[in-house]
Order: C-alpha cells, then sequence, then structure tokens
C-alpha cells in the first residue's frame, strides 16, 4: 500500500510537472493560465470541506478541551520539524539546522513526544522550511499556480515538495502500521481544520473574492517563505507596447 502510494503522488506530480510547467514570459502575460480549472476545483474542494471536514473539525473542537487541542497541534508540530530539520540542511541553514535538532530533542523528551512546546520557551522557536522552499533556494521557478484536490493551495514546485515533505516526516515512515499511519494524518488535517475556524469567521462577511483571496495570499506567503521574509520585487511590465508612455 505504501509503495503504491508513493508511485501514485510521483506520477501525479510527474503529470504536473510536464503538462504544466511555465516560462516566466507565460507567467508575466497570464499569472493564472488555469484559472478555469484552478476555480472549479476551488469549488469540488469548497463543497467537500462544507459536507464532510467543516462539520468533523466543528464536533472536534466541541468535544475537546483547548490544551488537549494545543497538545495536538503541538505533537505534529514535533513531527514536522523533523522536515523542517532536513530542509535546513538542504538549504545549507547549518545554524538554524542545530536550533531545530534542539528543539526535536527538548520538545520529543522534556515536552513529552512533543505534546508541549518547551523548545520555544528556551528560545529556540519554529521554524518553517519545506521541500517546496528548497526547490526555490536552489533556483526552481514556482511555475503554475493549481488548487489540488483536497489540498488546494499550490504551484507546480510546491507540488512536486509536497511529496518530499510526505514522504520525509515521521508519519510516513514510523510505523509499519497504515491504518495509524492514515489515522495521525486525519488527526492532523482535522486539528488544523479545527484551528481555522476562528480565523474563518473573521472573513465571513467581508466582501472579497474567496479564490482570489486565497490565491494571493498564497502565492504571497510562499515567496516569503522562499526568500526567508525578503523577496524581490516582482517584475511587470506596465509598458503598452502600442502606446508607450512618454
Amino acid at each position: 500500500m505504501n509503495r503504491f502510494r508513493r508511485c501514485w503522488l510521483t506520477t501525479l506530480v510527474a503529470a504536473l510537472l510536464a503538462g504544466c510547467a511555465p516560462t516566466s514570459e507565460l507567467l508575466r502575460d497570464d499569472p493564472d493560465p488555469l484559472e478555469g480549472y484552478n476555480r472549479a476545483m476551488f469549488e469540488v474542494n469548497d463543497a467537500v470541506d462544507k459536507a464532510i471536514f467543516k462539520p468533523v473539525a466543528q464536533v472536534y473542537q466541541k468535544a475537546l478541551p483547548d490544551p488537549v487541542i494545543t497538545s495536538v497541534g503541538h505533537f505534529f508540530s514535533n513531527l514536522n520539524d523533523v522536515v523542517v530539520l532536513v530542509n535546513d540542511v538542504l538549504q545549507f541553514k547549518l545554524h538554524q539546522a542545530a536550533k531545530d535538532s534542539s528543539r526535536i530533542v527538548f520538545n520529543t523528551t522534556f515536552g513529552v513526544l512533543g505534546l508541549f512546546d518547551v523548545a520555544t520557551r528556551m528560545e529556540l522557536p519554529k521554524n518553517r522550511e519545506d521541500f517546496g522552499q528548497t526547490l526555490g533556494f536552489w533556483g526552481f521557478s514556482e511555475g503554475y499556480y493549481i488548487v489540488l484536490p483536497l489540498l488546494g493551495s499550490s504551484t507546480v514546485r510546491d507540488s512536486f515538495g509536497l511529496v518530499g515533505d510526505f514522504m520525509v516526516n515521521p508519519i510516513d515512515w514510523a510505523t509499519d502500521s497504515s491504518s495509524v499511519e492514515w489515522s495521525l494524518w486525519g488527526l492532523n488535517l482535522i486539528n488544523r481544520r479545527a484551528g481555522l475556524l476562528q480565523l474563518e469567521l473573521a472573513f465571513a462577511d467581508a466582501q472579497i473574492d474567496p479564490y482570489s483571496f486565497r490565491r494571493s495570499a498564497y502565492l504571497q506567503q510562499r515567496r516569503n517563505l522562499v526568500y526567508d521574509g525578503q523577496p524581490p520585487p516582482l517584475d511587470f511590465d506596465f509598458t503598452d507596447p502600442d502606446n508607450p508612455l512618454e
């Protein structure tokens, strides 16, 4: 089952890379050439979320005390630190890698398998690194913006990076039980979805296009992460060749 899943993910991303890899010129002319597909998939994901994930997250939030939900989030954040550490090394952020190694050790031991985030109190804050960022560090273009089934916002580069993140995460390799593994992925998903409920309320009455908002927010966030908060200015050409400005 694990081998089949990995092959399926690799094939999916390879298809994305082969069929959607754009040039920078194309992206400049049309920053969202897959908008028709993306909006349709966005609507599908939104319908599935409203029918399944959001109701489950609401029950989850009501059934468990806030400290328990927080500890579950810390547990999965500690597992994610393994992904962060691997990408620290791949990006030659060795000082950060040393700190993230310490985070894993302290949170896994003194934090009881990561249920408590003692490392942050020890001035070892959480960092965010993943394979999508690593590919950006090595000069790979982000490619087209694309909405993935169930997973939501991504780019061609980040879709490829998801495969690496998935395989390095201890959830994928630390247990031989498929049922335990999928239960952990499901719990992580519901816990993260529950964390978005309050944020969702803040935008409930806003008169915005949800698709455009999420696309812009995602792309801006990813650029900031790839460039460690200092992204270069976007290269836009506002000159109309038929009516050049004097």
